[in-house]
């Protein structure tokens, strides 16, 4: 089984597919200061006229409610959301808002309420609202539906914006305290001597299958903290000083001895489900091809590693029902917002597989480890729609001309 993607999860995200004008109501400058006047109720004319939509979070989990088989974020207006501040001890501010992007005229923030404790939980509770764990959204989210992949792109982005500005406090020159600007979406220090900016943190990582040509195979590794029987592609940080494709063999090498040769990029995924201290990673994807073949496990690093025939590796993605776990997830997302208290942890608890106990089995379609190992194993070179229409488009037309030097 193959799962074709318009976009990689948590990217094509819908409010920030356009960077509006300096001068444009919806931009984060106009927009920030439509804020600051609703908060201070001095509003104007022009402030009536933009809508505002505000996601809260808390501890990185970003609110949501569900409809029985369908999760949605959210969202309140700011009425709304002022509403239920009140009597809380936080004054509301406009530094405590991220600009997460626009819409069909509509602005969208983001704001971490973790300090407004339970009394803000329980106002939400009544609400049939909770505060979920992202990765918990992820597996619940419907892959083929759009605007349940939007969603999910939207609070994966609010998530790694705001996690970034709780772990950034202080500069790093001179250790003074930062203040957001420009909506949120930087920070800068108060020190008038240093004035330093601060950018969002994004961590690289590079994820590859490696490959054995003349065996037909692909090298997999399990690490402790994986479900049971499930392997994976091999990973790691991008270390200064060197080229993704040097990572690759690097990492490559310390982890299982196998030297790499030729290294192809395949795709990428932005990852903010990591821990907060690294809010969003990149993951940059490539198939590896190996130049030999005897493996030498670094225990410190994983539990296993083996080649796996290409077969076997088509066997696991047939007989594993990734639709099954996610209508469990989406299940298991509305009973939490209903009340029932249940564990968010979700990777040891679902069943992803058929009948059949297969002795291994993959990441699902929102990892973007599924989709290096499926298109080595259906042998096609992308699993996302538009990259793998274009790459359809070329083929088509060197058939064409094949055809016609032929003739």
């Amino acid at each position: 089984m193959s799962i074709n993607l318009k976009s990689p999860v948590f990217a094509g995200n819908p409010i920030k597919s356009k960077t509006p004008k300096p001068t444009d109501p919806f931009s984060h400058t106009q927009a920030f200061e439509t804020l600051k006047n609703l908060i201070s109720n001095k509003t104007h004319d022009q402030d009536s006229s933009l809508t505002i939509k505000i996601l809260p979070l808390s501890k990185g989990k970003p609110l949501a409610g569900s409809t029985g088989e369908k999760w949605h974020l959210g969202w309140f207006s700011f009425d709304e959301f002022k509403d239920v501040f009140v009597g809380s001890e936080v004054n509301l501010s406009e530094d405590m808002f991220v600009y997460l992007g626009y819409e069909n005229g509509v602005v969208y923030w983001g704001i971490d309420v973790s300090l407004l404790g339970e009394s803000l939980v329980r106002e939400f509770g009544a609400k049939q609202l909770c505060f979920v764990q992202l990765t918990t959204l992820m597996v619940a989210t419907d892959w083929s539906d759009e605007d349940a992949m939007g969603q999910l792109a939207i609070a994966g982005h609010a998530r790694a914006i705001l996690e970034w500005h709780i772990t950034s406090r202080y500069c790093g020159s001179c250790g003074e305290k930062l203040i957001p600007i420009e909506a949120g979406r930087r920070k800068q220090c108060t020190d008038e001597s240093c004035k330093k900016k601060i950018y969002p943190r994004i961590d690289p990582v590079v994820i590859m299958l490696v490959i054995d040509k003349e065996n037909d195979r692909a090298l997999f590794s399990k690490m402790g903290r994986f479900v049971p029987r499930m392997w994976a592609c091999l990973s790691g940080f991008l270390e200064p000083g060197e080229s993704l494709e040097e990572a690759v063999r690097r990492e490559t090498m310390e982890e299982t001895g196998i030297e790499v040769g030729e290294v192809v990029y395949h795709s990428s995924q932005p990852w903010p489900a990591g821990p907060s201290s690294m809010p969003c990673q990149l993951m940059v994807g490539f198939l590896a091809y190996a130049s030999s073949f005897e493996i030498t496990v670094d225990k410190k690093e994983l539990e296993d590693a083996e080649w796996i025939s290409r077969e076997d590796v088509k066997r696991s993605l047939t007989f594993t029902e990734y639709g099954k776990a996610q209508k469990t997830a989406a299940s298991k997302v509305d009973q939490i917002c209903k009340g029932v208290e249940i564990g968010q942890n979700l990777a040891a608890d679902f069943s992803v597989e058929s009948g059949e106990l297969v002795p291994m089995f993959v990441p699902g379609p929102f990892a973007i480890a599924h989709h290096l190992i499926s298109s080595w194993a259906h042998q096609f070179r992308f699993t996302f729609g538009p990259a793998r229409s274009g790459l359809a488009a070329v083929v088509s037309v060197l058939e064409v001309v094949g055809s016609t030097i032929q003739d």
